[in-house]
């Protein structure tokens, strides 16, 4: 498939967590056009069945690919890539990076043997998260939790608005209360919004633990599948969003730090 210098890579996420994918991407490839776009109508996905899920991703991407002509597109969420991923694969004939829980490199790290993972309701009752646990396991334990609360006070600091300290006590609280939960060492942020309370919940877990997220490992992805590819930027990098575009606005300032100069609706 030609591409032109201009033609974008798509970064779609259903809010705005695939910021921290974007931030990466940024570091590897600072000339490459992006196109961001948050499925803020369709939020949230959690609560979507599975079947629901898939048909709108696939939907979204193959309209959003139509318009914009992406030279690939990135799911960047967790919840959105396990479900959906193989049916936007057999739509669109772009090349398209999923997202998956940075558990591989955690139970590298960990050295107690026992790692948690904070995901979506979605995300962690996956049978892909089970299947690596077991490829990748090696006898440590893989304790999760699914702490969609964390979603909110993500975009709310992303806005520069207070963040519900009390929302992290409660996602920390509840995995260390589980059975060898004291002894996690290694956290995975199988979220990609999670990366954007990194602070906090670093501070909430206390010295000794580790956070890691999948954000680098996709960034370099990405940029190795469009290796030796131009890019020439013809028109200012722009984010569209599917809700209505009032309430995307108050997330122009954050947007901008990321690169984004325009804000329209999908």
């Amino acid at each position: 498939m030609d591409h032109s210098a201009s033609s974008p890579i798509l970064i779609f996420d259903t809010g705005v967590g695939g910021l921290t994918v974007l931030g990466e991407l940024r570091k590897l490839l600072p000339e490459a056009p992006v196109i961001f776009a948050a499925d803020q109508a369709g939020l949230p996905y959690g609560e979507k069945t599975e079947a629901e899920v898939a048909a709108r991703v696939a939907g979204l991407l193959g309209r959003m690919s139509e318009r914009y002509r992406p030279r690939l597109a990135c799911i960047a969420c967790n919840t959105a890539s396990t479900i959906a991923l193989g049916m936007v694969r057999e739509v669109l004939e772009i090349p398209i990076v999923g997202t998956v829980p940075a558990i591989k490199p955690a139970a590298a790290m960990t050295r107690t043997g026992v790692v948690g993972l904070l995901g979506t309701q979605a995300t962690i009752r996956q049978a892909y998260v089970d299947r690596l646990e077991a490829e990748f396991g090696n006898g440590h334990r893989l304790l999760r939790h699914g702490a969609a609360e964390l979603v909110a006070p993500a975009e709310a600091k992303l806005r520069g608005e207070p963040v519900d300290r009390e929302a992290i006590r409660r996602a920390v609280g509840a995995l260390r209360s589980m059975p060898d939960g004291d002894r996690i060492d290694t956290v995975v942020l199988a979220c990609t919004h999670f990366p954007l309370l990194a602070e906090e919940l670093a501070e909430e877990f206390g010295p000794g633990v580790t956070l890691v997220d999948g954000s680098a490992g996709i960034a370099r992805r990405i940029a190795h599948l469009v290796e030796g590819q131009e890019f020439a930027r013809s028109v200012p990098d722009m984010a569209v969003t599917t809700g209505p575009l009032e309430e995307f606005q108050p997330l122009a300032p954050a947007l901008k730090s990321y690169g984004i100069e325009r804000l329209e609706r999908f």
